[in-house]
């Protein structure tokens, strides 16, 4: 039996085969809203993270899934699914190093002006080797202030014991368990933020983290700070860090992620130096992805033949 499943952007290879004709998908282009596609699938499988709320599930009569490739589900409805008996999947502990190993990357090239580094030596202007230029920041030796001690979180505190970093850490509770294996020292997001050489947030997106990083907490940041993002752009106000960033209150800030993603083509912080943007690659490494995909396809599969799901959300 072929069970039809809704998908809302094209697939890469790897996950049709591993379906082995199981489904029958149907990709909805962006903007699509025809009716049929949706009165009859079975499955939804969101790759793309779009919006998805009640009145998108009530469109789908049959839908007996919806599985998402990914970790975060703050793009869906969890409290309209759980109330319809829709069971979301998702895939913990499959991107935690690579995103931790990302977390890394963005400090390190926001420490050392790899990117503006990189686009001075491809131009007409690099003429000579002159030691004065894009001075950077140590890493070794500094203090690591880390938002969220989750699977990731602890990946990256673990990845700052070859630089010789000092951990502090702030979670909605302390982990006892984490301060002893990782050294690290649980303390308020005020003492982190006021002490941290370097902060990475690495939390979910809920009501209680949006904007967690405003005007406030970037004021209370060192000027030499960075500020590196790999949870979601609604953890930052985004028009807050614009200010923080043109007016020298923190040093550099690095996003994998925004608030939209993209951004607006003319959004301020395009236009600026000290800042690093890359396209919401945390978890883009082929290994990885691969990983997901299998999982984002057995709990679709056990979705759609009534079985209990691998990882699940609700």
């Amino acid at each position: 039996m072929q069970y039809r499943v809704l998908v809302d952007v094209d697939l890469p290879d790897e996950i049709p085969e591993m379906m082995n004709n199981r489904c029958e998908l149907h990709i909805l282009a962006h903007g699509d809203v025809s009716d049929d596609k949706f009165a009859s699938a079975q499955g939804l499988l969101t790759y793309g993270h779009p919006i998805i709320g009640g009145d998108f599930m009530d469109r789908m009569p049959h839908l007996k899934i919806i599985s998402n490739f990914g970790v975060g589900v703050d793009h869906i409805d969890l409290s309209a699914a759980k109330q319809r008996g829709i069971p979301v999947g998702n895939t913990p502990n499959m991107l935690d190093g690579a995103t931790a190993d990302m977390t890394f990357a963005m400090l390190m090239a926001a420490a050392r002006n790899i990117v503006i580094g990189d686009r001075f030596a491809r131009s007409a202007a690099f003429t000579h080797y002159d030691p004065r230029i894009l001075i950077g920041h140590e890493i070794h030796g500094t203090t690591l202030g880390i938002v969220g001690m989750g699977n990731i979180g602890k990946e990256v505190a673990r990845r700052s014991r070859g630089f010789d970093m000092d951990v502090l850490y702030h979670n909605r509770k302390p982990d006892p368990k984490a301060e002893v294996e990782l050294g690290a020292t649980y303390v308020s997001l005020n003492d982190l933020l006021e002490q941290s050489d370097f902060v990475t947030l690495n939390v979910p997106l809920t009501e209680e983290t949006r904007n967690m990083i405003g005007r406030d907490q970037l004021r209370r940041m060192k000027r030499t700070a960075i500020l590196v993002n790999l949870a979601r752009g609604g953890v930052i106000d985004h028009d807050a860090l614009v200010e923080a960033l043109e007016n020298n209150w923190i040093a550099v800030a690095a996003l994998d992620v925004t608030e939209p993603e993209p951004l607006p083509r003319d959004h301020p912080l395009l236009s600026l130096d000290n800042v690093v943007i890359v396209p919401h690659l945390g978890s883009a490494t082929r290994q990885t992805r691969i990983a997901m995909a299998q999982r984002t396809v057995d709990n679709l599969i056990a979705g759609l033949t009534d079985q209990p799901l691998i990882t699940y959300v609700v």
